[in-house]
């Protein structure tokens, strides 16, 4: 789908990866700490799973001003409370006042920092990136909007697949700029990589409807069609993911005033 691969990161970018590989987590969930050259306080994104020795990990590489928070799934956010008391009450900040506190989308120019929020909701309803410029280098980082390897999942009736393209349209509006995830290796180009998912969407979208006049009428069925040869341990995943397609033609179709064969029956 688009970009490549990065050698290295940043200077001010450390990665510590949570212990937690799996179908749906590939290599583990993607914590990142920031910290600018000569700064006391830093920034984590992501704390991962609740993982005693991951957040210690965490914690070796304090103080810091704010944990950020991608999105409210539980191996993004689910160690944070522990993280904070690990810190001496390190606040943690959440688009979702259920993980955090209240975040206006603005930290300004703090420690080295101008880190700036930006609403990407889709994969779930509080999905947000964290734009971060420090000097002259800018980096995207996109929780599970965007994954370093394969493809993101939007699962109804948290995620819904219509906020999501117009989340990707938003990030296409900035090219060549780092892209850090949630999931799997950094990539040179959060533009490139959202217009690739734009386009696989789409495509998957025709497949949705093509299955659909094929005779398909619920998301096991689309599943079937579309994705036969599917590794049934993610299989749930494709489910959920056909349904928030089906979802999406729906209601498109509802606007259109037109209506795809068996869309009226869902």
């Amino acid at each position: 789908m688009g970009g490549a691969a990065v050698d290295g990161l940043p200077g001010w970018v450390t990665l510590l990866r949570a212990p937690n590989p799996g179908p749906m987590t590939l290599d583990g969930t993607n914590t990142w700490v920031l910290r600018a050259p000569g700064e006391s306080l830093g920034l984590v994104i992501d704390p991962g799973p609740l993982d005693e020795s991951h957040l210690t990990r965490i914690a070796e590489h304090g103080p810091f001003r704010a944990i950020l928070i991608t999105h409210g799934h539980h191996d993004h956010v689910e160690g944070a409370a522990r993280l904070s008391r690990l810190l001496g009450g390190t606040p943690v900040l959440a688009a979702d006042d259920e993980h955090g506190e209240p975040f206006d989308g603005n930290l300004g120019v703090n420690d080295g920092f101008d880190v700036k929020m930006l609403s990407t909701p889709g994969h779930t309803a509080d999905s947000v990136c964290f734009l971060v410029d420090h000097g002259n280098i800018r980096a995207m980082f996109t929780g599970d909007t965007i994954l370093g390897r394969g493809s993101t999942v939007v699962a109804a009736p948290d995620g819904d697949l219509g906020s999501y393209l117009s989340s990707l349209e938003v990030l296409t509006a900035y090219p060549s700029v780092l892209m850090l995830p949630g999931h799997g290796p950094a990539q040179d180009d959060v533009a490139v990589l959202a217009r690739g998912y734009l386009a696989h969407r789409q495509e998957r979208l025709a497949q949705v409807e093509a299955a659909l006049a094929a005779g398909a009428e619920t998301p096991e069925q689309v599943v079937d069609l579309v994705y036969p040869d599917i590794d049934q341990a993610i299989r749930f995943a494709a489910i959920f993911s056909a349904k928030a397609q089906l979802d999406y033609l729906h209601h498109k179709n509802r606007e259109w005033g037109t209506e795809a064969e068996g869309l009226d029956r869902l």
